[in-house]
């Protein structure tokens, strides 16, 4: 089963970062949170990837050529050109797919133009988003459903402390960044039926978050795993920052 990945968003909120490097190849203890994305689906059997490229492609498609190289130790005989590859210490046996899908595209569009690499069962999610949600269960669940679309609902963790204040106004609960209990929100890690994709409109810029998926759900197409566990989205630097927090002291994506 393909593994789809949207990387071609602008992340303007980033811009930090986003103004040199696509939000994708923003790295999290010294490596692109897209390489976090992809080892975490690589270790549940998925290795095939196509990623749906857009702002600044060339660097994506630069770090995945040269990834190999960059992981091994190697000789250059510089008359010929010809590699000689040493000891390797970071080979993955990955096959990548690397696909333009236009500089300023929304994601539903995106999706549509990889239309032609999908004529199976797919997974799909965003390039800024770490989790340890259960790749196979969530396979299970899809399949078991028997809808066109799949997404993993989460409840992330709140920003701000919770407070429990009784009608008196005595304190009686206080929680630091507690995960919420209400409020499920779209966390990404999709599973797609091929004929998903004759929801997204052709004739416009679509994002996959409104139409299609809003149709899904007007046909009950669409169902939701429900994922309790550590989710994080990457929208701002301080989201990256405390991304690289968790990594120090132990990734929970993990």
């Amino acid at each position: 089963m393909n593994v789809v990945i949207l990387a071609g968003g602008y992340g303007t909120r980033l811009s930090e970062y986003t103004d040199i490097i696509p939000k994708p190849m923003v790295t999290i203890g010294g490596k692109p949170i897209i390489f976090h994305i992809m080892n975490h689906y690589a270790k549940f059997g998925y290795k095939n990837f196509i990623i749906a490229l857009g702002y600044k492609s060339e660097v994506i498609k630069d770090y995945f050529l040269n990834l190999h190289a960059l992981s091994s130790d190697f000789s250059v005989d510089l008359s010929n050109g010809e590699v000689e590859y040493k000891s390797q210490s970071g080979i993955y046996d990955w096959r990548v797919s690397l696909v333009n899908t236009g500089e300023a595209s929304l994601t539903g569009t995106r999706l549509l133009k990889l239309k032609d690499h999908l004529s199976e069962p797919f997974m799909l999610t965003y390039g800024d988003g770490l989790s340890n949600v259960n790749i196979n269960q969530l396979v299970h669940f899809h399949k078991a459903k028997n809808k066109l679309i799949t997404l993993t609902a989460v409840r992330p963790s709140a920003r701000f402390g919770e407070l429990t204040i009784n009608s008196n106004g005595d304190l009686k609960g206080f929680i630091e960044k507690p995960q919420l209990h209400q409020g499920w929100i779209n966390g990404g890690f999709f599973v797609c039926e091929p004929e998903f994709l004759n929801l997204i409109p052709d004739d416009d810029d679509v994002m996959l978050e409104r139409e299609p998926i809003i149709q899904a759900v007007k046909e009950d197409k669409i169902s939701a795993f429900m994922h309790d566990g550590f989710w994080q989205c990457m929208d701002t630097k301080r989201d990256r920052d405390y991304l690289e927090d968790l990594y120090i002291n132990g990734a929970p994506w993990a």
